[in-house]
């Protein structure tokens, strides 16, 4: 997905982190707690939606997938996400923001209503997008509100204060985090990411180039060259005190992405 532009929520109706048949439904991102795990590249088309044939595209329309672990039922199992504490949510808020800040993702909320479950269960209650509102939709909806879903996850959830606490937040640190190594955070060499290869395509493309053999997952030592001419060409985006810094952050990679000709 090149521009993932859309942020689907779901819970997980359980209190502990599923395995997802073994990957088989499995999002981008589980937050539980003030954790944070990752199954797929944020722009790699995850699993957690039925995408059934002769419709249109769920998984794969530029849609970032995040998994609640909770529920959205009063009296059901975990945390009732409805409910969630400024302290709750700011896990998922820095994730949001971090997202928002990579990609074209606007921090608004779908217009069609957050229903409580049951109710927000099926598609009776006009909660749910329409075929042509869907493929339009940018920004952020719940599973409730996704075509050829029944679910009615994540229930009235409390997408007014997560939004508040995205853009009242400080920004996210720059530096890798145990949950998500991202290029916006600071890949460093000798580590390996999905994205690392976006980066390297992005260099090539933008004649920071060559990096020697095929494109691959490593910051190796070519991938940190390729970095040092960037910044050698561009100063603004060299950190405080480094001749050469083997990472590009937010501002840096913006730019790269733009010198290669995406926008």
């Amino acid at each position: 997905m090149p521009h993932p532009n859309v942020i689907v929520l779901h819970t997980t109706e359980g209190g502990s982190w599923p395995d997802y048949s073994g990957g088989s439904v499995a999002p981008n991102f589980t937050v539980k707690g003030g954790q944070v795990r990752q199954h797929f590249a944020a722009n790699e088309s995850s699993r957690a939606l039925v995408n059934k044939s002769g419709g249109v595209q769920t998984n794969t329309l530029n849609v970032i997938q995040i998994e609640l672990v909770g529920t959205c039922e009063k009296g059901g199992p975990g945390l009732y996400w409805p409910n969630a504490s400024d302290a709750d949510l700011k896990p998922l808020a820095d994730l949001v923001r971090w997202l928002t800040q990579q990609y074209p993702i606007p921090l608004v909320s779908t217009s069609k209503p957050w229903l409580a479950y049951p109710s927000s269960y099926g598609s009776k209650n006009g909660q749910r997008m329409n075929f042509a509102e869907w493929t339009n939709f940018r920004g952020i909806c719940g599973h409730q509100h996704v075509p050829e879903n029944d679910h009615g996850d994540p229930g009235n959830f409390p997408i007014d204060r997560l939004i508040a606490l995205v853009k009242g937040g400080k920004p996210a640190p720059s530096k890798p985090s145990s949950g998500i190594v991202a290029l916006s955070a600071g890949v460093r060499p000798g580590a390996r990411h999905p994205q690392v290869k976006d980066l390297q395509q992005l260099l090539i493309k933008a004649g920071y180039g060559p990096i020697k053999g095929a494109v691959t997952d490593y910051y190796g030592v070519n991938t940190q060259a390729a970095v040092a001419r960037f910044h050698d060409r561009n100063p603004k985006y060299k950190s405080i005190g480094l001749i050469r810094d083997p990472r590009i952050g937010p501002s840096g990679f913006v730019a790269l992405q733009k010198l290669a000709g995406r926008r």
